[in-house]
C-alpha cells in the first residue's frame, strides 16, 4: 500500500499533468492588415512564394523575379495572385514572355488585364503559359501539343531549329529547382474555341 502522503503527491501530480495536457492550443487569429504611413493598407503576403531561401536552386518564380527582361510577367503573376502556384514542387515548364513580347500586344491590353476586375482573365492567360513537366527545347520537338495549366492545349511546332509553343518561339531555357523556364518571344493567348 502507498503511504497517504505519497498517494496525495501522486494524485496531485496526476491532476496537474491532466490539466496541462488537456489545455488546447487555440488557433491564432489573423491579424488585420497593417497600415503604412500614408494610411493605405498593406496586404500581408502568405505562402511558400514569400519564404526567403538563399540555399536552394531558384524556382521558376525566383528566376522570373531575378530577370530584368520579365518585369511585366512578374507584375502580371502578382496581379493574378499566382505566386504560390509557381513555387510548388512541380516539375513545371513556364513559357515566359519577355517585356518586349508584352509590349507587342495592342496598346492598353496589359494595363487592362492588370485591373482587379480582370484578374480571372489574366490568370487564365498566365496558366496557358504553364505545363506540367521539365522538358528541354530539344525534347519538346517530339510533341504536337501540350496540356496547359488552364486545361487547354498549346500546339508545338518545329520550324528549322526553332520550337514554337502556342505560336511563341523559345529563345532560351533556364533550369529551375522546380522545373524549367523557357523564355519566349510572344504572349501566348489561349484559344477562344
Amino acid at each position: 500500500m502507498f503511504p497517504t502522503t505519497n498517494l496525495k503527491s501522486f494524485m496531485l501530480s496526476f491532476l496537474m499533468l491532466s490539466v496541462l495536457f488537456s489545455c488546447k492550443n487555440e488557433p491564432k487569429t489573423a491579424t488585420s492588415p497593417t497600415q503604412d504611413k500614408a494610411g493605405t493598407e498593406e496586404v500581408e503576403k502568405q505562402g511558400q512564394a514569400f519564404i526567403d531561401d538563399d540555399g536552394s536552386t531558384p524556382n521558376v518564380l525566383q528566376i522570373a523575379i531575378g530577370s530584368p527582361d520579365h518585369t511585366t510577367l512578374v507584375a502580371a503573376v502578382q496581379a493574378a495572385g499566382l505566386e504560390n502556384a509557381l513555387v510548388n514542387a512541380g516539375p513545371l515548364m513556364v513559357f515566359a514572355p519577355t517585356n518586349e513580347a508584352f509590349a507587342a500586344l495592342p496598346a492598353g491590353t496589359v494595363e487592362d488585364l492588370l485591373k482587379q476586375e480582370n484578374k480571372d482573365a489574366l490568370a487564365n492567360i498566365l496558366k496557358y503559359h504553364v505545363t506540367a513537366g521539365n522538358y528541354s527545347k530539344e525534347f519538346l520537338m517530339k510533341f504536337k501539343k501540350l496540356g496547359q495549366a488552364n486545361d487547354q492545349n498549346a500546339t508545338v511546332e518545329v520550324v528549322g531549329d526553332d520550337v514554337l509553343v502556342g505560336g511563341a518561339k523559345i529563345l532560351a531555357s533556364v533550369p529551375a529547382g522546380n522545373g524549367i523556364v523557357h523564355v519566349v518571344d510572344k504572349v501566348m493567348l489561349p484559344p477562344t474555341e
